[in-house]
């Protein structure tokens, strides 16, 4: 049985409860159509949204872990630890982190190595 913060909606539901990032243009690296990260991740999380650069299958048996694990976004990750409330230092070293790689799944690799989907579950359940 999936925890209750291993749920997608839950997970919709408390990034819906964060507060918006400042919005940038359409077309903006790392943010796809989106304005903002946050609308990003709604986007990300509603496959039928269309507002991915590719079309993504709904799969019921995925949960929110697994979905903050397989982002390779790393402005999704980082905005979404900022607005949960984590720790700023771990952000910081994080960001420190993910800047030395190249690849965007390795900054994402390195973002999660700081701050593991524990510890945003954590920080979401704070808020």
């Amino acid at each position: 049985m999936t925890e209750i913060s291993e749920n997608v909606e839950w997970f919709i539901s408390a990034i819906i409860s964060l507060p918006r990032d400042s919005p940038v243009p359409i077309g903006t690296p790392g943010y796809n159509t989106y304005t903002s990260q946050k609308a990003h991740w709604l986007g990300w999380l509603n496959p039928n949204s269309g507002t991915g650069t590719y079309v993504r299958a709904s799969n019921p048996n995925r949960d929110a872990r697994d979905i903050y694990n397989r982002i390779v976004e790393p402005k999704m990750l980082l905005w979404l630890a900022e607005a949960a409330g984590v720790c700023p230092s771990l952000v910081n070293s994080a960001k420190e982190d993910a800047s030395q790689k190249m690849k965007l799944a390795s900054k994402s690799a390195a973002i999660r190595k700081h701050i593991p989907w524990k510890i945003i579950v954590e920080a979401l359940q704070a808020k």
